[in-house]
């Protein structure tokens, strides 16, 4: 028989009591090395533990049942997660000890429509260090359902996608224990659930003058969209690129990033050559990311037309407020969970593990950021540059994405509203392997269609 939720409870006090110390001023937190975390997480692995046993109304689908469900005329899509550890680049030159799904951060994007039945499964293989464990919040399960996954072993999980949206998925670590450093390690993702009956068409207000008057201008552009994924996290490292958790705790930041790097969506020697005519001269106030020979690492731009429908899924994935900002520009419409909470926004409050849904167009030629908007986020990483238009005189248009592609780990699985991208570019926090896994699938036009479900 299964723990009682008391006796879980009082197993998390006295193994957090472990880890903290108390006085009437302030909290010292106990700064654990890899080494002696790894050894407390798998004693908490071999004592069973942080398990919350709840009833199993919300058990999850077995196979028959989704079986008999696809013959009726749902859907089942697959969702192929690896868990492996990897070390990865970090802004500045060193590198840090990742916890990675697929060997990419942040794991692969699964787009499903609204009613698919999902088949998620979690391999950890016979050579890393840790179990890993996957939390779906697309899905409603039980707790219980998304334990640790061993290592040398598999777990699917199959749950029903009903409500529409953005969701985030992550890893739970080790029934619980160490979650924050698996999560903010590297290993995070989201589910785009797209709505059964399509998106919206998007209106944008306007002003205009009618015989001298001023009046509203109402324009409406086709539900079609172009694309972007953007995930904003933060890493809290100590100096040897091991996970902090008393930084984390102290909200100390090492950096913050969009889609895995800080400053990752800036020009590089490239592009300095090709608008500046020197590949020493930058363009951007800041470039950490420069140099050809950082392969999938290198700084990229992303692109767009203007006059053109764009949607961006934007996902909080760690632990600090993101105030999202598109400078330069207005959020014509924000979503979240399928319903409209804001029209002309220009900043947006995104919780942690929430996800929202804006749609905008670019109005003007130029240079946009988007941005965490909190002052310490953005100069320590949390913004990516968008170009809109021919705003370099370089005669390609629509966008530039029609020469220079867009970054591959910017762009998500296509939906039935999606507009193609003209060209992706390989960028990304991937490993070496995971990249060149990449490439394959953007040389062979998968990348667009499957990234996840190969």
């Amino acid at each position: 028989m299964g723990l009682s939720l008391v006796v879980v409870f009082a197993i998390g006090v006295i193994f957090m009591a472990n880890l903290f110390t108390y006085n009437q001023s302030e909290v010292t937190i106990q700064e654990l090395s890899v080494s002696s975390t790894d050894e407390v997480l798998l004693q908490v692995h071999d004592f069973g533990g942080l398990t919350l046993q709840l009833p199993g109304a919300f058990a999850q689908l077995s196979a028959d049942q989704a079986m008999a469900l696809e013959t009726e005329g749902y859907r089942i899509v697959e969702h192929n997660l690896v868990g492996l550890s990897a070390e990865l680049p970090i802004m500045g030159g060193k590198t840090y000890k990742a916890m990675t799904f697929n060997g990419q951060v942040p794991g692969p994007t699964l787009r499903v429509t609204q009613g698919d039945i999902v088949k998620m499964t979690l391999c950890i293989p016979d050579d890393e260090v840790l179990p890993h464990s996957i939390d779906e919040h697309a899905s409603q399960l039980s707790a219980t359902n998304f334990g640790a996954v061993d290592i040398g072993t598999c777990q699917t999980y199959i749950y029903k996608a009903e409500y529409a949206g953005v969701f985030k998925f992550h890893c739970e670590g080790i029934n619980l224990a160490a979650m924050d450093q698996h999560v903010l390690s590297g290993m995070y993702g989201i589910i785009i659930v797209d709505p059964l009956n399509g998106y919206r068409k998007l209106m944008v207000e306007k002003t205009t003058i009618e015989n001298g008057e001023v009046k509203i201008d109402r324009k409406f552009h086709s539900a079609d969209a172009l694309e972007f994924q953007l995930h904003f996290s933060q890493l809290y490292l100590d100096e040897n690129g091991n996970y902090d958790q008393q930084a984390l705790f102290q909200h100390h930041a090492s950096q913050n990033t969009v889609n895995g790097l800080a400053l990752g969506y800036t020009p590089n020697e490239d592009l300095n050559e090709l608008i500046m005519g020197d590949a020493n001269k930058n363009i951007f106030v800041l470039q950490p990311w420069n140099s050809a020979d950082l392969a999938q690492y290198q700084g990229k731009l992303m692109y767009v037309p203007t006059g053109q429908h764009v949607r961006l899924f934007v996902e909080n994935q760690a632990n600090e407020p993101l105030y999202f900002h598109l400078v330069g520009e207005i959020f014509d419409r924000v979503i979240q969970s399928n319903y409209v909470q804001a029209k002309g926004q220009d900043t947006h409050l995104i919780g942690g593990s929430q996800g929202v849904i804006i749609d905008l167009v670019f109005d003007e030629p130029g240079v946009y950021a988007a941005v965490n908007h909190d002052y310490g986020a953005l100069f320590s990483g949390a913004a990516a540059l968008f170009v809109a238009g021919d705003f370099f005189d370089l005669g390609i248009s629509p966008s530039y994405a029609e020469a220079l592609g867009n970054p591959s780990d910017a762009v998500p699985p296509m939906g039935k509203q999606s507009i193609a991208h003209p060209m992706i570019n390989l960028h990304g926090l991937y490993t070496d392997e995971r990249a060149a896994e990449v490439q394959e699938m953007i040389d062979n036009g998968k990348w667009q269609t499957v990234q996840s479900q190969d």
